[in-house]
């Protein structure tokens, strides 16, 4: 009861930008495994549930991850998960879609099928009368397989296209024992149990026997021109993370190919949404809100930026760009954001040393972000954030210290130059190896060295003064390698964190420390141990459990985007009008 209650007074306090339909034909449950804050301050989230709730043969629901206070309950079987809107059972829906935008709600999935009754494996639900299980998400197109052994059919790629080429075909099929024969042939669909993977003696991958029609490879779909499709804040509600925002996304992509970042490949191409549509969007968006988010992998560099900072200051609004790369902040930019009441902006050097930046491909000097520091402190912006990462593929301790000079040199220009500076945050980052990048190949540092790591730094930056300092867990880095680097064989680890119902980083970390572990000897006796995924170095020719998705990037390109890392070499931002190295244009 207490739960429904929370439900409906949350959906009291929502607010719907569109009509529903409430069509007659299929129910459809889209689940994002987090909790509901979370899940409503993602644009994806919001865009796939509109194309299901919009469409005239779909009556659509939303359920998440109960929230901590409610969970004892559905832990114990003393209650079952429902759904948002009428808290129907999920186990009464035809499907249940999941939205999965990071790889650590994997282990959310398996919590939500648990607590609505349904049993986590696909082979346990086959020729019973369980709703069939799809997921999607940015963290699908990256690695599906951790999560292979839990759901029936994938969806890879963006949605806009592939969800209601999805939803016609499964009103074409829905009575037919073979309908998942039929499902897989939607471009970008992957069916798991198609797919046999093998392992050789060393616990690698050795090959995978594919027993399906066609070709094995999974081409990730793409929409091509943005402004086709809106995608912005659909429901606006006060409690969701970015509860004060109207969200609206200006890219896909990211033209400058930093070495780490999974979303400047699986994205490729780069594309933008055209200035018009965003000052549109923006406006449009600030009979709800004051401030307008704009979304994307960095925001200095979408053409008109400037002047739709503007716009929304003229509106008397405020535009919260997500990052913004220094070298691309012009004047006009940082004099509309501070014009519009930014206080705080985020920049991204990633790395303290200009070796380092040059190892991951930044383009970024030490002079440009000194100059884009200068220039929004000199607009009146008070407040930075500084992200960088720690652990990077080639990292000396010289580069981790150079985190704290670089720092250091911010302030003393700032006092220099008598500018006010506010407060000074240094984010960091563990690295996490993710497929489809240059780095994929490289292993996570060990946590006790990032520990290290951390300690020095802190004392270096302590030294200055009037820096804060924060900084993410190392165990919970080590937990994202895990699963974004696994093949389907860490299913069996996430039903053991399952099991022994860990949902926080911390009992997380307890367990997979004890997890296989002979009791007498203290030695482990499971295989793989989570290391061989995490801080193991795989070799250029092994067979990766993502391979089979064809992101239209070739592989030795990747290869030698690493081998140019190891020697300094930086690689020009992307021209889709002029190159097709890569493979993605």
């Amino acid at each position: 009861m207490f739960a429904r209650k929370r439900a409906l007074e949350r959906l009291a306090r929502e607010k719907l930008l569109y009509e529903r339909s409430r069509g007659a034909g299929v129910c459809v449950c889209v689940v994002y495994p987090n909790v509901y804050p979370v899940a409503m301050a993602n644009l994806g989230f919001q865009s796939i549930f509109h194309i299901f709730d919009t469409h005239p043969r779909v009556d659509a629901e939303r359920a998440f991850l109960p929230d901590p206070d409610e969970r004892a309950n559905f832990d114990s079987g003393a209650a079952r998960l429902v759904s948002l809107e009428r808290g129907r059972p999920l186990s009464d829906f035809d499907i249940l879609a999941f939205s999965i935008a990071f790889e650590t709600d994997y282990l959310n999935l398996l919590a939500v099928l648990r607590m609505a009754g349904i049993p986590p494996r696909r082979e346990d639900r086959a020729g019973r009368a369980f709703p069939l299980v799809i997921a999607g998400g940015s963290a699908i197109f990256l690695n599906p397989e951790p999560i292979a052994d839990f759901v029936d059919l994938f969806l890879i790629g963006e949605g806009e296209e592939m969800a209601p080429e999805f939803i016609e075909r499964f009103l074409a099929v829905r009575g037919d024992s073979n309908r998942l024969d039929d499902l897989a042939k939607v471009e970008g669909a992957y069916r798991p149990d198609y797919y046999l993977p093998a392992y050789d003696d060393r616990g690698r991958l050795a090959a995978v026997r594919y027993s399906g029609p066609g070709s094995p490879a999974v081409s990730r779909r793409l929409v091509a021109k943005l402004d086709r499709f809106k995608t912005a804040s659909l429901i606006v509600t006060e409690e969701s993370v970015f509860g004060d925002m109207y969200l609206v996304e200006a890219s896909r992509g990211c033209q400058w190919g930093c070495r780490f970042c999974a979303a400047g490949f699986m994205y490729r191409p780069i594309r933008y949404r055209s200035p018009e549509t965003l000052v549109a969007e923006a406006t449009r968006g600030l009979s709800e809100r004051g401030v307008i988010g704009l979304v994307g992998a960095e925001m200095a560099s979408v053409p008109g930026v400037a002047d739709i900072a503007q716009a929304v200051a003229d509106a008397g609004g405020r535009l919260s760009p997500s990052s913004l790369k220094a070298d691309c902040i012009s004047p006009a930019l940082a004099s509309a954001l501070a014009q519009s009441g930014n206080r705080s902006i985020t920049i991204a050097p990633e790395a303290g040393s200009e070796r380092m930046r040059k190892v991951i491909n930044k383009n970024l000097s030490e002079a440009e972000i000194l100059s884009a520091a200068a220039m929004m402190i000199g607009e009146g912006v008070e407040n930075l954030k500084l992200y960088f990462m720690l652990g990077l593929p080639e990292e000396h301790a010289d580069d981790v210290l150079a985190i704290a000079d670089l720092a250091g040199k911010l302030l003393a220009q700032a006092r220099a130059r008598r500018q006010h500076i506010g407060r000074v945050t240094v984010s960091l980052n563990p690295f996490v190896p993710k497929p489809w990048t240059p780095f994929q190949w490289d292993a996570m540092e060990d946590p006790r060295a990032i520990k290290r790591k951390i300690a020095m730094l802190r004392s270096a930056l302590g030294r200055l003064g009037a820096i804060e300092l924060d900084a993410e867990s190392p165990r919970e880095a080590y937990f994202q390698t895990l699963v974004s680097r696994g093949d389907r064989r860490v299913g069996a680890i996430l039903e053991r964190l399952d099991a022994a119902r860990c949902d926080a980083p911390g009992p997380i970390w307890r367990e997979l420390s004890e997890l296989g572990r002979d009791a007498a000897s203290g030695r482990w006796t499971a295989s793989p141990h989570p290391d061989f995924y995490v801080t193991r170095q795989f070799a250029h020719d092994e067979i990766l459990a993502w391979d089979f998705i064809d992101h239209h990037i070739h592989k030795w390109f990747l290869a030698s985007e690493r081998k140019k890392a190891h020697f300094e070499h930086q690689t020009p931002p992307c021209d889709v009008t002029r190159c097709d190295v890569c493979g993605a244009c």
